[in-house]
């Protein structure tokens, strides 16, 4: 009978400062749930950060801002192993045996580059080829599934294109072909002030977003300056209703109910009470995350964490690199 294999799961977040609820429900809450299905390694993609100047004295905090999220929301160091990027080597080296795999025309459909060069002749060379550091993150660690959010579908999809194309040429023990895992409710959160554009760290207005660890105060305010529509019916409708569908989507993810239901329990109701009442589940449901942020944030067992996850991290990607090289036939 054949040993069934362990479930590998990997995914990563950028240290771009605070993190929102965007990112957190469409792919941190799930950061939890995996590590109890299977081995689950999760990084802090910093060498991602720099695709646009960074200050390296604030870099350097946010790597350790994201590190402590990621222990304040609920991730176990001896369940998962939480690391950063850029002291694994084999990062950088897969990425360029995969941009030698990868074609100029996959990359300039990508989404993500589209928007962020619009109006450029001449755009960052790092934020043209960021995807392929991304699925290199993945391949690396043999992984089978990818928790993040809808809009990073695409980057998945492109990961899959590179495995199976070098696993065509070399053989199917090359890449382990992953799988993105995606939130049904809650996965793609809007923009409190502009609901057909997805929440963002770098949008101008700060009320916008709610960041994880936002004052109880700027949450109240930025839901109830939220953008909703002029006809006061609570109803799930993305195309004609997007700033409500929004708010729904939010309380959903953060109380467990259904939209659904939600629909229901606020049937006749104002948009001031639906935004009352999601303010509360919303202070409610950061309030364990922040605590548990401000105890860790600046203890020795931070540092201790990330430096004993970068070693276990090490000795996997250590064994991926040495086969996908021997593969090209790369080496001594």
């Amino acid at each position: 009978m054949t040993e069934k294999k362990e479930l590998r799961v990997f995914s990563g977040v950028q240290p771009t400062g605070n993190i929102h609820i965007g990112n957190y429900l469409g792919a941190l809450k799930q950061f939890v749930q995996l590590q109890e299905d299977g081995k689950c390694i999760y990084c802090i993609v910093d060498m991602h950060a720099i695709t646009v100047p960074k200050d390296p004295l604030v870099l350097r905090e946010n790597i350790l801002d994201v590190a402590a999220l990621y222990l304040a929301i609920g991730i176990d160091p001896k369940k998962a192993t939480i690391f950063v990027q850029s002291d694994v080597p084999g990062h950088a080296e897969l990425s360029w045996m995969l941009t030698c795999s990868s074609y100029t025309g996959e990359l300039s459909r990508m989404t993500q580059f589209k928007d962020k060069s619009r109006g450029n002749e001449s755009a960052p060379t790092g934020l043209f080829v960021y995807p392929i550091l991304m699925a290199a993150d993945i391949l690396l660690y043999d992984a089978d599934v990818v928790p993040v959010g809808k809009d990073q579908k695409q980057h998945i999809e492109l990961t899959r294109d590179l495995a199976i194309r070098v696993n065509n040429r070399f053989g199917d023990d090359t890449f382990v072909v992953p799988d993105g895992r995606y939130l049904k409710e809650g996965a793609r959160i809007m923009s409190l002030d502009e609901p057909s554009s997805k929440m963002s760290k770098s949008a101008e207005n700060e009320l916008s977003r709610i960041s994880l660890l936002d004052e109880d105060s700027k949450i109240k305010k930025a839901i109830m300056r939220a953008t909703t529509d002029s006809d006061g019916e609570i109803r799930y409708d993305i195309e004609n209703k997007p700033g409500v569908s929004n708010l729904l989507n939010i309380y959903s993810a953060f109380s467990g109910k259904s939209v659904a239901d939600l629909e229901k329990q606020y049937e006749g109701c104002g948009y001031g009470t639906l935004k009352k009442d999601l303010v509360s589940v919303t202070i409610d449901a950061l309030a364990p995350i922040k605590k548990k942020f401000e105890e860790v944030r600046h203890s020795s067992e931070l540092e201790a964490i990330l430096a004993a996850g970068a070693e276990q991290a090490n000795e996997i990607a250590e064994v991926t690199v040495k086969r996908v090289k021997g593969k090209f036939g790369l080496g001594s």
